[in-house]
């Protein structure tokens, strides 16, 4: 292994130039745009999951100790319908997309052309190391662009398996992937992209915009935040505490950017909803969930120690009502439940991306939107409760990159909706059409024939011209009528 890193050519700012440039030769030769070579690719990265479904599974167990059926149904499968889905539709998408015209450029047509962006590049996150490499580059190639995939080094076998599958199943004239860690992101972020989607935190997601504006390039930025869960008390406590612990637990042991961060609930209610995390974390992962082969590890010791600072704090480590476990060997801690933390610890003020779960109390349930809206916008936010109006407030009121209700989690599974986020949560959109229509440019496009020109339009101007002028752009039939006849307004 050794030999091998020693004898790995060294990826500078002079490598990333010519990678650039010889895909910008690959796209102007016109292969990326047709829709047979579209369908080749994303055929081929189904074919790749398909075969190597065992090699991924182990990677990414190797990376995060990550469960099989987290890893075959969160990653993998997810990222099958994502290329069925485009495989399906891309035809679709492709077609242009008609547009009406006015009186003003009468007689015409106008469309629509979803055109590729060019030269694209996927800054990938560790936590789902091989749907969110993937995912984002289905929308690539299927808007038609050349790509460049870097893979988050924090999981560095997800990262390495990328590089050969990628490399022995699509176009590897169009697609590339350059692995690496801080020096080789810098190297790719000093060239002009056509796009960039990045996904991560807020700290280098600021680096990122940077590079990117010096190039005037857009970005399409995935974060995170700290994802809120309101549960009231009139609904069905054991299934809400179940759809809560599989959208924190279930999902990488809580590092997910969508997983839950907080609840809050009322104070009345909190002992009982307790009850129920107890009972329910129990039979999942039974009485000592160290030792449970359904929880991911956390990913490093960096992060081990960042989520241990948060629960030694003097004013949270007697919040623990529940777990708070620590295996530092393994990377292990318990599912922790802490109820009634202080809204000034660090528990709350930063986003937790681990497994454990503070509860913050409320005197009633209107008063947790004021809570939410104090802070920066979730990309994520929950509610749990049967009442119509409390629904409907929660959707008037809360800004995040999208809401569940009566679960959590699951609209990242629905190709319909677009996942992203608002504020400091991030910004773009993609998933289904949307990812499509991230990667391409909307280009407008009028067609006009040589009948029908409009005098009115050249010198010399007169005051007829101004009314008829006028009235068109009115799209005022009398008014037209009246400015021909020289009539005008009373």
């Amino acid at each position: 292994m050794t030999s091998e890193v020693e004898n790995k050519p060294v990826f500078c700012t002079e490598s990333a130039k010519e990678l650039v440039k010889e895909l910008r030769a690959s796209f102007a030769t016109g292969k990326t745009k047709s829709y047979e070579w579209r369908l080749t690719q994303l055929n081929a990265m189904v074919k790749m999951m398909e075969e190597k479904e065992p090699q991924i599974v182990a990677a990414l167990h190797d990376d995060l100790s990550k469960p099989e059926l987290e890893s075959s149904i969160y990653e993998i499968a997810m990222l099958k319908n994502s290329c069925r889905l485009a495989v399906k539709n891309m035809k679709h998408w492709m077609m242009p997309e008609k547009a009406k015209t006015s009186l003003v450029t009468f007689p015409s047509s106008a469309e629509i052309v979803s055109e590729p962006l060019g030269v694209v590049l996927v800054i990938s996150a560790w936590n789902y190391p091989f749907l969110f490499s993937l995912d984002p580059i289905v929308g690539a190639i299927a808007a038609g662009n050349a790509i460049v995939l870097k893979p988050s080094e924090i999981a560095p076998a997800t990262s390495l398996l990328l590089a050969r599958l990628v490399a022995e199943y699509l176009d590897s004239s169009c697609i590339k992937v350059v692995e690496g860690a801080v020096p080789e992101t810098a190297a790719l972020l000093e060239q002009k992209w056509d796009k960039i989607l990045y996904t991560g935190n807020g700290r280098v997601a600021r680096i990122v915009m940077a590079a990117a504006a010096k190039h005037l390039t857009p970005v399409v930025m995935e974060l995170g935040g700290k994802c809120p869960v309101i549960v009231d008390s009139d609904i069905n406590l054991q299934v809400a505490t179940r759809r809560i612990i599989a959208g924190k637990w279930g999902c990488n042991n809580g590092q997910a950017c969508i997983s839950p961060d907080y609840i809050i609930t009322m104070k009345d209610y909190a002992q009982k909803l307790i009850d129920s995390f107890k009972y329910e974390l129990e039979r999942f992962y039974g009485k000592n969930p160290l030792e449970s082969k359904d929880l991911s590890r956390i990913v490093n010791s960096n992060h081990f120690a960042r989520l241990s600072k948060l629960l030694d704090e003097d004013k949270v480590s007697s919040k623990i009502v529940h777990g708070g476990e620590r295996d530092k060997e393994n990377l292990k801690i318990t599912p922790t439940i802490l109820l009634d933390v202080p809204r000034d610890s660090l528990i709350m003020n930063e986003e937790i991306f681990g497994p454990l779960l503070p509860v913050f109390l409320v005197d009633k349930v209107e008063d947790s939107f004021d809570v939410i809206n104090s802070g920066t916008k979730p990309l994520a936010a929950y509610l749990f409760t049967n009442k119509k109006k409390l629904k409907e407030k929660f959707v008037a009121t809360v800004s995040a990159g999208g809401l569940v209700i009566n679960d959590t989690t699951v609209h990242l599974a629905e190709p319909t909706l677009p996942f992203g986020g608002v504020g400091d949560s991030g910004m773009g959109a993609y998933h289904g059409k949307f990812s499509f229509d991230a990667f391409s440019h909307k280009k407008a496009v009028l067609y006009r024939g040589f009948a029908c020109d409009a005098f009115v339009r050249y010198p010399p101007y007169t005051r007829g011209k101004l009314g008829l002028l006028r009235a068109l752009f009115d799209g005022s039939i009398l008014g037209i009528i009246r400015a021909l006849l020289g009539w005008s307004k009373a």
